[in-house]
């Protein structure tokens, strides 16, 4: 495994959108735990890529990304973060959650959302742990498909 000090973040409005969206869904089981590929829409590495990152390894190899936007109410909604398996446990999550940050309170965001199934436990954990606040949304994704919204504020800029 790769030093997460060896880890580049570079942010997707720097890299070419359908080649990155099309690498990761190639290796989203080294992400992923549960198909989450309807939501890798290409709006999100396109039209929200500025918003984006992928984190690289010494070795040119994708190890981590983010996705998210920020909404003309200054909110900044985390779409998606992921380490890829080996390089779990070595504080890469934070590193893309804290670039996400960063930009997010530079657009002048001052909130951070993310949504995730009440079963996530890995998600909650990460997530609290940054410091978000939770509460259960009754049928936030339909009918009988409850979710938790995790909140939490951003440092102005």
């Amino acid at each position: 495994m790769t030093a997460a000090g060896e880890v580049r973040i570079v942010g997707l409005s720097e890299l070419s959108a359908t080649p990155v969206r099309e690498r990761l869904l190639d290796r989203h089981d080294r992400f992923w735990d549960t198909d989450t590929r309807a939501l890798h829409h290409p709006v999100w590495f396109h039209q929200f890529g500025g918003f984006g990152a992928v984190a690289i390894d010494a070795d040119g190899e994708d190890v981590g990304y983010v996705l998210g936007a920020v909404t003309a109410d200054r909110l900044a909604y985390l779409h998606l973060i992921a380490v890829r398996d080996d390089h779990r446990r070595s504080s890469l999550g934070r590193r893309l959650s804290h670039w996400f940050d960063e930009l997010a309170a530079g657009t002048g965001a001052r909130v951070v959302q993310a949504v995730t199934r009440p079963d996530n436990e890995a998600a909650l954990a990460f997530h609290r742990s940054l410091g978000a606040d939770s509460h259960l949304s009754r049928e936030h994704a339909g009918a009988g498909a409850d979710r938790i919204v995790l909140t939490r504020w951003l440092s102005p800029s």
